[in-house]
């Protein structure tokens, strides 16, 4: 298995419980304020590592990416 794929094997559990569970305004809240604390890599206790998870975490409400990870899941 390469590194990408177990990565996403790893994060997919997560994605689909924040998809599920989470009301849709507040996942996109929450993955602007993740990219928002992502900024603030430099602190201690905040990380670059926030940056794409509140990506995919926001994805899950814009229409564009939504589409596009529909097509990418088809192939």
């Amino acid at each position: 298995m390469t590194r990408w794929a177990d990565i996403r094997a790893r994060l997919s559990p997560l994605m689909m419980r924040i998809a599920r569970r989470v009301p849709r305004g507040a996942r996109f809240g929450l993955g602007v304020l993740l990219m928002i604390g992502g900024t603030f890599g430099f602190l201690p206790v905040l990380g670059f590592w926030m940056i794409p998870l509140g990506l995919m975490i926001a994805a899950f409400d814009v229409r564009l990416f939504l589409r596009w990870r529909r097509q990418k899941k088809g192939r």
